[in-house]
């Protein structure tokens, strides 16, 4: 009995990597259909934060200046990303209720009207941050060494932005046609060349010249342009169920309307996340550079390991959107009270993994006392506050999916603005208490998400929305 079981989940992860292009993914086991999902979402998530961890891994060795520095900049480009995502969530929002209308010509139309959307972000924010790296930098409180060490790096990376945006949106428009292993091998690819390049421009290694710092920021965004290739030569006839031709780039103003009006909720809904976060991150600069270094590693390490987590709340948004566009709405709900059981089980063993072994795992990024025992004490309190946190992902990603990217932007505004905000003022400067009081506000605030993703959830009203 436990061959067969191992046999047939081997044959489900195969087919699953395969990327089978006839599966229906309104029909069936729900639980078959959302591992067939998951499982490559997963893998793609996982690829996506291999960059921010091996960028890390390999900038620690120049100090903590270049680790801060990497951080900073981070937290600003998030605001990016912030933009990114949710144009990502309109799009597979879009695509996937056409696809489960049976629509393919109409979903084809919506990705070439988004391709329109991201190529305007990418132009006006990368220009916003080739001529204002520095600015950017001394709005995050950076000290003189940061300023000297990142200045270039901040340029590069903003001035590339187009490689962020089109790789989240292209994979947005694989994983709402239901092409999950298309996204993931596009990232696969990305962070394959990143590993190579990343120690080579940072450290000189071989023919490389010795870039420091700059080369971490090189590397990245190279990776990131292949995997951009690779995406359009799928979408642009090489074999997933979305085929993008010329005419699909034609202006349609109705569509490119609808994709604007869906992304504000869900450009607002992270702006909000962000914004706090960069909030927190201030806070979190007044204690120093060794502050700001162990948060940014421990937030990392964060966001690598709740990347399972991720990749099926994703699946949540790709099985709502079919569903609902196939006239299932409870097959919709069923999948997502699926999804939130599997994240809660895999958030629990990550919490628990994280309690035990949180010094060993901090000690892989840096070897300065202090740093570690930052990062140890934001990993500790996080990872507390995990099952909670895993269930509300998969909630506000089903509401996303379902085009009602609103009731997420009002969750987030209650949560980090109206909470967490204010707790970490409270606690990290009234109190007294140091980083260690972002980090507390950070653990109520995951909990909270959670709670209320829940109690609107039942409600139901995301099943009549119409995009």
């Amino acid at each position: 009995m436990a061959s067969q079981k191992l046999k047939s989940g081997w044959r489900l992860f195969k087919q699953a990597m395969a990327g089978d292009g006839d599966i229906d993914y309104t029909q069936g086991s729900i639980g078959r259909v959302t591992l067939l999902l998951a499982i490559p979402m997963i893998l793609e998530m996982a690829m996506e934060s291999v960059f921010a961890v091996v960028d890390i891994f390999f900038v620690a060795g120049l100090g903590t200046a270049a680790v801060a520095t990497v951080g900073l900049t981070e937290a600003m480009i998030t605001l990016l990303y912030a933009v990114a995502i949710g144009l990502s969530m309109a799009t597979t929002a879009l695509i996937a209720r056409r696809i489960g209308e049976k629509e393919p010509t109409a979903a084809s139309l919506a990705a070439g009207q988004a391709i329109w959307v991201g190529l305007i972000i990418s132009v006006l924010v990368g220009l916003v941050g080739i001529f204002f790296a520095r600015n950017i930098l001394l709005l995050m409180g950076a000290d003189e060494l940061v300023l000297e060490t990142g200045e270039t790096y901040t340029r590069i990376m903003f001035g590339s932005c187009f490689t962020i945006v089109f790789l989240f949106l292209i994979n947005a428009i694989f994983r709402g046609a239901g092409d999950a292993s298309l996204a993931m091998r596009a990232l696969t690819l990305a962070n394959c060349i990143n590993i190579v390049l990343d120690p080579c421009l940072i450290y000189g290694y071989g023919p490389f010249p010795e870039l420091g710092l700059n080369g971490a920021a090189i590397a990245t965004n190279i990776g990131r342009g292949i995997g951009v290739l690779y995406g359009l030569y799928y979408l642009c006839g090489g074999g997933g169920r979305i085929r993008l031709h010329i005419s699909n780039l034609r202006l349609q103003l109705d569509v490119v309307f609808s994709i604007i009006r869906i992304s504000i909720g869900g450009v607002s809904q992270f702006l909000v996340s962000t914004a706090s976060w960069i909030f927190l991150m201030q806070i979190v600069s007044g204690f120093g550079s060794e502050a700001v270094a162990g948060y940014t590693i421990a937030v990392r390490i964060v966001m690598f390991s709740i990347l399972p987590a991720w990749g099926l709340s994703n699946a949540a948004a790709t099985l709502v959107g079919q569903n609902l566009g196939a006239g299932l709405p409870e097959r919709a709900e069923e999948s997502v009270w699926q999804i939130v059981k599997y994240n809660a089980m895999y958030m629990g063993f990550a919490s628990l993994v994280m309690l035990l072994f949180t010094r060993s795992i901090v000690s892989v990024f840096t070897d300065e006392p202090v740093v570690i025992d930052y990062a140890v004490q934001c990993l500790t309190i996080f990872a507390a506050a995990f099952i909670a946190w895993g269930a509300g992902m998969a909630i506000i990603q089903a509401f996303n999916g379902a085009g009602d990217t609103m009731t997420p932007t009002w969750i987030n505004i209650f949560c980090f603005w109206v909470v967490q905000v204010p707790l970490a003022y409270f606690l990290a400067l009234t109190l007294e208490f140091g980083p260690v009081g972002v980090f507390w506000a950070v653990f109520a605030s995951d909990i909270l998400t959670g709670i209320v993703g829940y109690l609107a959830f039942r409600r139901g009203k995301w099943k009549d929305r119409v995009v």
